[in-house]
């Protein structure tokens, strides 16, 4: 039986025409491991000393890394550390919803230096673009600090895109967005190229760069919004499909025959398990749903909901392992941790797949830590999937325990 997978090496390649991922991989070894010395970046990235010298060169005069103390570790002269640099080139996450827009200005480690968020009624491209360009205009770091320029800007919508049975109805859509280009529409009106992403999929994104998905290479992740969408990180990477849809589970059949969609099914999977149906559920029992931040694990309302929801997610965990194989499933929310957490402990146990195995190194399912702007932070990753994280390399086995000697 084969073993729970080492973590993967991510490997440079010293030919000049792999410049560019020899970059990546050097800000990846900074991002995950903190300053670090010149010497140390080389073994680990397993590229020439003059190569990592040369790039870090090139980084630092970038603005994305900065040099700090020198590590006193020994005799003879002690190496300078090498770090990220907080205060280079930003990066903006916009997070469109039905009822708000959620912005953030964030830094490379990831740390959020402004964030806006605001209730919205009217999300059409008319009133949104606007809306967004003043409030870019006016995003600066609370700390007072100077942004130097920005890295880029990503935004999140719910999705799926361009599926008119699916994204022209119900209360996770935006109105007016079905026959218009966002990338285009978007980065006109933002003066700047913006990177297009549905929210379960940025949430992903976040979590892979900064969250529970940090060491974690392969993982899907399942989002309760609105709606249910799930993000797949594949290789250390968001896989989108090929129209940018991958992932769209809240449109599979839960319950054959159950409550009517506005896809014009009946059982749709987020009829059951999503904000919707729980603030539905509310409905139902003459109550208006709390705000997500007082949900109460122990109100009988959302007791009931959360059973019926996890029974109808237990089979679908199965269903993503055994196509998928992750490491892992993350589930993820802008809801308070202890509700994730009660969600967590009723899908068990859970059916068996090939991930029911006992030499785990995760386990089968984790929370989320990026927290309840984890869409927003998410898009505000995305301009530095391309920047910062390479397509990760394996490493025959006799190869990986050379460079591990």
């Amino acid at each position: 039986m084969r073993s729970e997978p080492r973590s993967r090496v991510v490997m440079g390649s010293n030919p000049g025409r792999n410049r560019a991922h020899n970059r990546r991989v050097v800000l990846e070894v900074l991002r995950t491991n903190g300053p670090t010395g010149r010497t140390r970046i080389a073994d680990m990235a397993q590229l020439s000393s003059q190569a990592v010298t040369q790039i870090i060169e090139e980084l630092v005069n970038e603005g994305l890394v900065k040099a700090g103390a020198r590590l006193r570790n020994g005799r003879g002269q002690p190496p300078i550390q090498f770090a990220i640099n907080r205060n280079g080139p930003m990066t903006v996450g916009i997070e469109i919803a039905a009822d708000h827009i959620t912005m953030l200005l964030t830094d490379l480690t990831g740390t959020v230096r402004a964030a806006r968020d605001i209730a919205v009624t009217a999300t059409d491209p008319a009133h949104v673009i606007p809306l967004l360009r003043r409030e870019l205009d006016g995003l600066h770091p609370d700390d007072g600090a100077q942004v130097p320029g920005l890295l880029g800007i990503g935004v999140v919508m719910p999705g799926p895109f361009e599926v008119e049975a699916l994204s022209a109805a119900g209360p996770t859509t935006l109105p007016g967005w079905n026959k218009v280009d966002p990338v285009a529409a978007l980065s006109e009106g933002l003066g700047m190229p913006i990177q297009l992403q549905n929210d379960a999929t940025a949430a992903a994104v976040g979590e892979r760069l900064y969250g529970a998905g940090l060491k974690i290479d392969d993982f899907c992740l399942i989002y309760l919004s609105a709606g249910l969408g799930l993000g797949i990180i594949q290789g250390g990477r968001p896989t989108s499909g090929a129209y940018g849809n991958a992932g769209e589970i809240g449109h599979l059949i839960a319950v054959p025959g159950g409550r009517p969609c506005s896809c014009g099914q009946q059982g749709c999977l987020e009829q059951y398990a999503s904000l919707v149906a729980l603030s539905d559920a509310y409905r139902a029992a003459g109550r208006t749903m709390p705000q997500s931040e007082a949900l109460c694990p122990d109100d009988p309302v959302f007791d009931t909901w959360a059973r019926q929801a996890t029974a109808c997610l237990r089979p679908v965990v199965a269903i993503l392992e055994n196509i998928l194989d992750p490491q892992c499933i993350i589930l993820s929310s802008a809801v308070p941790d202890q509700i994730i957490d009660r969600l967590i402990h009723l899908m068990h146990p859970l059916p068996v797949s090939v991930a029911a195995r006992e030499n785990r190194a995760v386990p089968r399912l984790l929370r989320g830590s990026t927290g309840r702007r984890t869409a927003a932070l998410g898009a505000a990753a995305l301009p530095l999937m391309h920047e910062l994280t390479p397509v990760l390399q394996h490493v025959q086995p006799q190869e990986q325990e050379h460079t591990h000697e």
